[in-house]
This record gives C-alpha cells, structure tokens and sequence, in this order.
C-alpha cells in the first residue's frame, strides 16, 4: 500500500490496524469495564443501570458499584473526600448466592448546609412492612411491665437506668464454665471499675455529667490500656468496609473509618479480641439492595445472613459465643428490623435506639446520628453565641416526617408566637436568618422524632451550644449509660407539645445557664476529628460497646 509517497509494507499494515483495534477496545472500556460473572459486578456510567438477578431471583435495576477490586487486591478508596484503605476477600455476589438486587437508595446530599440540616433530605420516607408487626413480642419482661404500669406508656431515663442496672445485675450472678485469658481480662475489668478510685475533679471531665465520674474514668483508662478489636476482613463493598463519611447516617461510616485505623485498638490476632466487628453500613445496605416501592427489608437481612452464615463456617468465634461478644455500627432507620433476628445476640449501636422497638438495656449501644456536610472539615462553623445573646426562646425547622411534626407546627407554627419559631421551611428572604444562625442564637433548640425516634438535632443542637428539648418517647439517648442527660438537656413527652412554651419559661434563668454551660462541656464527647482525640465521640462509642461487653461477664 501507498501512502502519499511511502509505501507502507503488508506487516507494517497489520501492525496498524491492530493498534486501531486496541485503540477503539481501550476507547470502549473506559465507558463499560466488563469482568467475567464470578467476580466483580459491572462497572458502568453513573447514571446507567441495567438488570441482574436479585437474591429471591427477581430482576432489578442495579446501581453500578464503584471502587470494586479483584480478590485479595488492595485499593485505596476516596469516600466523601477521604482516603482509606480496605481488604477484600470475598465477593458480593459470593455472599448474596444469586447476584445483587438493589433500588435507587436515598437522594443526594445537599451541598448546602442549612438545607440539609433543616430537610434531613436523605432520610428514607418508605417505611417497611415489618413496622407493622407487633414490636412489644421483641420486648423484655421488665420493659414490658414498665410500659403497661406507666400511665404515659414512655419509660423514663430514671427507669431506663433501673432496667439497664437489672441487666448487669444478672450477668453477674451467671458463672463462666471455663473462663479464657479474655475472659480473666474482662472479669479484672469488671471487678476495677465497679471499685474505683474515687475522683471529685477532673481537668476534663465535669463531675455532674456523669452518673459516676469515678466508675467511667477507671472504665475508659481500662478500655485504652486492654481493650482489642478484631475486624473481619471478607465481605465486598459496597456494603462491607465502605465507610460512608457524608450526610445524617456519617457516624457510622466514621467509626469504621477510625477504628480500622487505629493501632491502639485493632488486633490481628482473633484470640486476643474482647470484641468482633462486623463492618457493614446499613446506609449502603439499604442503598444497595433495597428495592424502591417493595416496603421489604428482607433482601436486605438475607443478605446479612449469607454474611453470618460466611463467617460462622470459616471462624469458630461466632459460633463459640452465639455472636454475643460481636458488634455492629448502624445509623439506618431500619438497623433495628433488620439486625432484630440473626444478629440479636449483638451489641448493636444504633441510631435508631427505640425502647418500644427491642432496644436491650445491657446490650444495645445508642449511637448518636450526626450530619457531616463536608467530611474534611467536620467541625466546621462549631459553636454558638453566648447565652444572653440568645433571644430566640424556641427553634425548630424541618420536615413534617412522622405524626409529632405536623402537630409541633399546627400547634407552634405560623409566628403564633414571636419568642416560638417553628417552621416546616425557613422563610427566605433579605435579612433572615439561616438554619444554622437559628441555632446559634435560640436557647433552646426542639429535637422531636420523626418517622423514628431518633434525629440529627440532638447533636447539632450541642455543636451550636444549644440546650436540646428532646420530644421523642421512650427514645434512649446516645451514651446514657455514662452520662446524666437530664443534667444538660430537657425531656417532654410528646403528649405535653401544648404545653411546650409554659415548660421552657418555668425553667429559671439560673437553671437555663447551668444547662447552656453543661451543653458547651459535654460537646467534646460528640465532636468527629479527622484524628480521634481523648474522649471525643469515636472513642465514647467504642467505650459504650466495651462497657456493655465488660458487664456481660
């Protein structure tokens, strides 16, 4: 062949033509990466989906993953703008036997702050069958008698104590068969912290906080000194070892993040753990896998059966304690439901901390539900204005989720009252103030439950110094094991809404800047930090779980 005036040879011909065929195939590739079925999932366009089989067989439109790797291979993975590490052993499809089936997951964060703190955007609003089922069968005795003696049917966070104080009592009267060199570990523990050494002040720690300053000093010191983690290295993301670090279901993705890369608490050896982590989110799980309009999470708890199933064949650990000494982090609404039958034995941190729901005093851990809106900078816009330039009595503004919001704001709604500003959307106009800057000057800020008992405001309210009002019966507040919330916060039944103003003005100035100035010193316990740092709120989740496993033995 001719070319102008070269003459290309016949070989030389080939030669090119192969290069344009690899060029068009590499071309091709990086819209469609195609691996063979018995690896990785498709990886495609973010806005492309096409049809797999679920894990009943049914055929779903899947969500492409991202960040997926081949056996074994580690990668380094980019979550809301950080990097991290992970290990993967196994693949998804290994663990849902059939393929993925998924939905469309919950919307987009939305960049801006105030909207998202107001909207809680991401929230899921279907709400599963399994809601419908008659939740006090997952009941205790003791939390059953309590809810039908009470005149209100909400126990208190007197009664709360009482049951979680039942629960540790009767552990100990149980006696181990043949105790292991953990279980000595976790005996001694046990036996420091209920005889500690008495400790009045604290540079740190604000003695009426806590329920016992003394007992939870020795316990953390213990805990940093002794306790060691195993983390299950198999499962395949999306929904094993993906922390998500963005948005109202962040904490648990965080905590994954820190915990795995922690050298003070990790352990590579599984006989030298107190504790087994399952590393799964539920946010991805239900992102993942939930089947938009099915209002079914049982794809979803198959899943982690599979998961259980996997690990229980390979390591005799689950099996040799029934899962008691395993735990799971779960911010998601439907952590509970999903979690209630093959991991019951558990210590289960969750968000969604329902007493009505079977939440177990003595095992169970309430996991606070914190929004982190730019993961680089979590502590961003932190604080508030000091209490006497708060002029704003009251503040809530969010979406009507659930039956209690609607009647929040047929009651308080509307600027029926100035000192009273509750809103369903914040008015924007010239010269109003943001979601944020409501919250930084009003002196209390309304945290009521949605579709769950939980909310993002209990925690934001202490980022920006102020003093939540929780209405949310019979919800268990984060760390309550350790700390007095009646001492920083006030409670009000969800019946008392009319109510509301008459008991924020009976509280005395006095007793209002007590609050105000707790607010500021209990903060640091709920604050993320791109490193943890000494008590801050990864280290008082991990505590909670380490506390509970202690008072198992």
């Amino acid at each position: 062949m001719v070319v102008g005036k070269f003459r290309i040879r016949p070989k030389a011909m080939r030669l090119l033509r192969f290069a344009l065929v690899v060029f068009i195939l590499i071309t091709a590739f990086q819209f469609v990466n195609i691996r063979y079925f018995g690896g990785a999932i498709f990886s495609l366009p973010s806005q492309d989906k096409f049809p797999v089989s679920s894990i009943h067989g049914s055929t779903e439109p899947v969500r492409p993953f991202s960040g997926s790797s081949e056996e074994g291979e580690e990668v380094d993975h980019v979550i809301g703008n950080d990097t991290f590490q992970s290990h993967d052993t196994e693949t998804l499809d290994s663990l849902q036997g059939t393929g993925a089936g998924t939905g469309t997951g919950t919307s987009s964060i939305v960049e801006d702050a105030d909207m998202a703190m107001a909207n809680e955007n991401t929230r899921n609003l279907e709400i599963l069958e399994s809601k419908s089922d008659a939740s006090v069968d997952n009941l205790s005795p003791d939390v059953k008698r309590l809810i039908n003696v009470s005149n209100s049917g909400v126990v208190s966070i007197t009664e709360m104590m009482s049951l979680l104080h039942q629960s540790r009592t009767s552990h100990a009267s149980l006696k181990l068969k043949r105790s292991s060199a953990v279980d000595q570990e976790l005996i001694y523990a046990r036996s420091q912290i209920e005889n500690p050494q008495m400790i009045v002040n604290h540079p740190l720690l604000h003695a009426p906080l806590y329920w016992n300053l003394s007992m939870f000093k020795t316990s953390y010191e213990l805990m940093e000194k002794k306790l060691k983690v195993y983390i299950y290295r198999e499962g395949k993301r999306p929904v094993l070892h993906k922390p998500v670090l963005k948005g109202i279901y962040a904490s648990e993705g965080w905590f994954m993040k820190q915990l795995k890369s922690s050298k003070t608490f990790v352990t590579k050896n599984p006989r030298k753990a107190h504790l087994f982590y399952l590393p799964f989110s539920s946010k991805m799980l239900e992102e993942t896998l939930y089947v938009p309009g099915s209002h079914s999470d049982k794809n979803l708890i198959e899943f982690l059966k599979s998961y259980l199933d996997m690990i229980s064949s390979k390591y005799t650990f689950w099996n040799k304690t029934g899962g008691s000494d395993h735990f799971l982090v779960a911010c998601h609404d439907w952590a509970p439901s999903e979690t209630r039958q093959y991991m019951a034995n558990c210590i289960r941190a969750l968000c969604n901390s329902d007493v009505s729901e079977g939440f177990v005093f003595g095992k169970d851990v309430a996991l606070p539900e914190t929004t982190i809106l730019v993961p680089r900078r979590p502590l961003r816009a932190l604080g508030g204005k000091p209490y006497s330039q708060r002029q704003i009595l009251a503040f809530f503004a969010g979406g009507m989720h659930g039956y209690l919001r609607p009647l929040l704001l047929q009651r308080w709604g509307g600027n029926k009252d100035p000192h009273m500003k509750i809103f369903s959307e914040i008015p924007k106009s010239r010269g109003k103030k943001s979601y944020m800057e409501y919250m930084k000057s009003s002196k209390y800020c309304i945290c009521p439950k949605g579709h769950e008992v939980n909310s993002p405001r209990v925690v934001e309210a202490l980022f920006y110094e102020c003093v939540p009002v929780i209405i949310s019966d019979n919800f268990v507040p984060p760390f309550f094991d350790v700390l007095n919330w009646e001492s920083f916060a006030v409670f009000v039944l969800e019946k008392d809404i009319p109510d509301l103003k008459n008991i924020l003005v009976s509280i005395t100035e006095q007793r209002y800047r007590e609050m105000q100035m707790r607010v500021k010193m209990v903060q640091k316990h709920f604050l993320w930090h791109s490193k943890p740092e000494k008590f801050d709120i990864f280290h008082m989740i991990l505590h909670s779980i380490w506390y509970n496993r202690v008072f198992q033995t």
